[in-house]
């Protein structure tokens, strides 16, 4: 956990501050009845992304300096880098948790299912209704059964589908909640090429991992998307096409039957040599390491 002029919570952070977690693989964490976390009062940056449902109780907190309150069928979206504080909660409160990374997000959602996440966080705050609430809770008894029945076969990768599919229902639910169409709202030309660009992320098949070509689309320099990229994620262009390409790299690599060859093709990588570069430089081990290190075939 870093100490700067504000406390920073790092995904890696989570088991250490909360040891009751229901899942967790390193990329992927449930929790609920977080309302025992020590140190959840103070103000603290998250560097993931989480969703938060409360089941019961009520929770009041500030989120980048605005106040919500949330009760029970509540839901609430934080992004990377969001600072929260002043959180206060009743006794009663409960709720569920889901915190992943935010290359895990990018493996998570296409493109419809982004542009609903980009119009969410304008307003991070949905009620649900008790039905909609129902089947999430449907899908987290079932993500807890299968937690309990690790003997099964393809536990990680079920697990994972099941989140998947959880993601898909739950914003499918939250947009017939959302007011008409977001993108006619007037917005400045940097949250427009934000919003643009990172819709092109998630549209793209990721073999283009090149700046000047999405700038070129985007009818902007690549410096200048770069300073709009730091401006709203604090990653510049260059890394938020990594982390998109990368964490579908890691997808080819554990739950597909391509061998190291045919996942580098499919990424359009041409020379293997560069592949494997590539991925040793982003996840640290080589392609068939990286298989092995996550019991890949087992």
């Amino acid at each position: 956990m870093k100490q700067n002029r504000i406390t920073e919570l790092d995904l890696h952070d989570v088991p250490q501050v909360y040891h009751n977690l229901k899942y967790n693989d390193g990329e992927i964490y449930f929790a609920d009845n977080i309302s025992s976390i020590p140190g959840l009062m103070k103000q603290f940056k998250v560097n993931f992304i989480a969703y938060v449902m409360v089941t019961a109780g009520k929770l009041t907190l500030d989120l980048n300096g605005i106040t919500h309150q949330l009760d029970k069928n509540t839901s609430l979206f934080v992004d990377r880098k969001m600072v929260i504080d002043n959180v206060k909660h009743t006794e009663e409160f409960r709720c569920i948790i889901c915190a992943m990374s935010t290359d895990m997000g990018f493996a998570f959602f296409n493109k419809s299912l982004l542009q609903s996440i980009i119009h969410i966080m304008s307003n991070p705050v949905i009620k649900l209704e008790q039905n909609e609430v129902d089947l999430m809770m449907k899908y987290y008894e079932l993500l807890l059964f299968k937690m309990d029945h690790q003997e099964m076969n393809f536990g990680r990768e079920t697990v994972r589908d099941i989140i998947r599919c959880f993601a898909y229902d739950l914003l499918s639910n939250i947009n017939k909640h959302l007011d008409g169409d977001n993108d006619g709202e007037m917005l400045r030309q940097g949250d427009r090429i934000y919003r643009r660009f990172m819709l092109l992320l998630a549209e793209n098949t990721n073999v283009n991992r090149s700046v000047k070509s999405y700038a070129d689309e985007l009818y902007v320099s690549p410096k200048y998307l770069t300073s709009v990229c730091r401006r709203h994620s604090d990653y510049t262009a260059s890394e938020l096409i990594a982390t998109s390409v990368v964490s579908r790299i890691k997808q080819l690599l554990l739950y597909s039957d391509l061998s190291i060859k045919e996942v580098a093709a499919e990424m359009g990588f041409d020379n293997l040599s560069f592949f494997g570069k590539y991925v040793k430089k982003h996840l640290g081990l080589s392609p068939n390491n990286y298989r092995k290190a996550n019991g890949y075939g087992k």
